[in-house]
């Protein structure tokens, strides 16, 4: 039962990558996975999570909501599926800002121009007792400056101290050039999925998009590892 079980299993997944191939032949399945839920399919591919039937004929884009308990199955699964180990990124190519005992950790990919990174910011103040690091992570597109302000930051004599005074003040760094890390970083990005700014890491691997809120923050960090 369990051989028969395991082939359908097997020929189910085959046929979802197939139809997805067909269809978006640009995009890369990483994972097809069976839901309690009928006969639903979940597939992520590239950070993201949709969802079909077993022979890949419909795609159902959104949020799977458990009625029973409440529970949003589709951003906890995301949740878990885009964990990051925390141990295996480069630190040193991060700015290091210790607070307080400096005992927790959490690691900020940030844009000098974003308007959600400097909310960020002023809510990363509030919070002590932690080490911040911070990957400059300027996102040409959207802000065209960006990587110039990154580099003036990192190339600066104190380059935490620059930064808070920009994001926190307003002060614009003088322009400034040295062997910076910033490509490598957009390199990094890519290969986390980092799509946009502010993106949190914690220890525990979990992946937080978007400006968190000072009392957010501290429950993630005070998250046990997993």
């Amino acid at each position: 039962m369990a051989l028969l079980f395991c082939t359908a299993a097997l020929a189910d997944e085959t046929a979802i990558r197939q139809a997805f191939k067909e269809k978006f032949p640009d995009l890369t399945v990483e994972k097809v996975t069976k839901t309690p839920y009928s006969n639903l399919y979940e597939v992520f591919a590239q950070d993201q999570i949709v969802y079909t039937d077993e022979k890949g004929s419909f795609l159902f884009m959104g949020r799977l909501v458990d009625m029973k308990s409440g529970q949003d199955v589709t951003a906890e699964r995301r949740s878990d599926l885009t964990r990051v180990n925390f141990s295996d990124l480069p630190l040193n190519l991060a700015m290091k800002i210790v607070k307080g005992n400096g005992k927790r950790k959490v690691a900020v990919f940030s844009d000098p121009d974003c308007p959600f990174c400097k909310r960020l910011e002023k809510d990363l103040a509030k919070v002590t007792d932690v080490t911040i690091y911070t990957f400059l992570f300027p996102i040409d597109s959207l802000h065209p400056n960006a990587a110039e302000k990154a580099r003036a930051v990192w190339c600066s004599a104190d380059p935490p101290k620059t930064w808070n005074e920009l994001m926190l003040n307003g002060v614009v760094p003088k322009e400034s050039k040295c062997d910076d890390p910033i490509s490598k970083i957009v390199e990094l990005g890519e290969k986390y999925h980092i799509t946009g700014t502010p993106t949190l890491i914690f220890p525990n691997g979990r992946k937080v998009p978007g400006a968190v809120p000072a009392e957010e923050m501290e429950k993630m960090l005070n998250a046990p590892a997993r």
